[in-house]
């Protein structure tokens, strides 16, 4: 699922209470004296009702509950399209299968939303073959190609546009809110599950005299090398983010100290430029907020220690780029 869960939730709510209010309104004004006025009443209140608990749903379960009610969704469109009893009833849920569509591309990945889309059509279509009414296919058949189309439109246009949010243009890692929002919702399986989660801080030591030195050009080469030759080295779990500068963040879940430290050291022996480091492990009820206070503090302390070893930092970055 993109995006925050809450949200998710929030706005598949809100498409509930409208679709609730709508049928309410359609028992309340029928189009028809055939019209299944009870079946819309049934309908309305369970989509008010739908839309209450989903406002007092558990953030844990939003997963489960978007697809569950995404799936109950089409089959009730699908049913009142059957019921319908005038032509105009089974296009006029139209927009509902167009919004559904929408909904689907915005928040679901692409398998997810294909097969949510998939039953939408197969469902809602079967429901309206099976309606009273004639002169339905031609209406109904633009109202699923368009649904189709808009999804995968849509979920294009969604995927370029949180790629372009959550990644860092220079070296392609995660940007700093990307790697907030990933670091959270593994600090919180942490959390749950008991295991150890170690977050470290990277540093480059003296990366304006690289600048300085050579060009910001050389710097941005610089950056992207070392981000090339950290990537290969992670686990899939790991999450490397930009956060500003020559400044870096490595989130890794189930990893306690020592085993943060010998990937640090495989991170070190990957590139010839020198850089400090600072790391910090969950334990109890730790937020990300205690954790780079933590991880900060021994960034800071392995520097004073490198100046103390070494009367000062280097003037540049041990690789130099040519």
């Amino acid at each position: 699922m993109r995006g925050p869960r809450r949200t998710a939730v929030s706005v598949l709510a809100l498409l509930c209470a409208v679709s609730g209010a709508l049928c309410l309104v359609g028992a309340a004004r029928p189009l028809d004296e055939s019209t299944p006025v009870g079946l819309l009443e049934a309908l309305g209140c369970v989509g008010v009702l739908a839309a209450a608990g989903l406002r007092l749903a558990d953030e844990r379960g939003a997963v489960a509950t978007v697809h569950t009610c995404l799936a109950a969704l089409s089959v009730l469109v699908a049913l009142v399209a059957a019921r319908s009893a005038t032509a105009v009833g089974v296009v006029g849920l139209g927009p509902v299968v167009i919004a559904l569509s929408l909904y689907a591309a915005h928040f679901l990945r692409p398998a997810a939303r294909r097969a949510h889309v998939a039953l939408l059509v197969v469902a809602t279509s079967a429901g309206a073959a099976l309606s009273q009414p004639t002169g339905v296919v031609v209406p109904w058949a633009v109202t699923v190609v368009a649904a189709v189309c808009v999804s995968e439109v849509e979920g294009g246009l969604v995927r370029r546009l949180h790629a372009a949010a959550s990644t860092d243009p220079l070296t392609g890692l995660a940007n700093r809110r990307a790697w907030e929002e990933q670091t959270e919702r593994l600090l919180r399986t942490a959390r749950a599950t008991g295991r150890p989660l170690t977050l470290a801080v990277l540093d480059l030591d003296a990366f304006k005299a690289v600048n300085d030195t050579h060009g910001h050009a050389a710097g941005d080469a610089l950056l992207r090398d070392l981000a090339a030759s950290w990537t290969p080295l992670l686990r899939g779990p790991d999450v490397l983010a930009r956060l500003s500068g020559d400044e870096f963040a490595l989130t890794l879940p189930s990893t306690d100290a020592d085993e943060a430290q010998v990937l640090l050291a495989r991170l070190h022996d990957s590139h010839a430029t020198a850089w400090c480091s600072g790391t910090a492990t969950s334990s109890g009820d730790d937020t990300l907020s205690d954790l780079l206070s933590r991880a900060d503090a021994g960034l800071y302390a392995h520097k004073r220690s490198r100046r103390r070893g070494s009367g000062s930092l280097p003037e540049e970055p041990a690789s130099a780029p040519s």
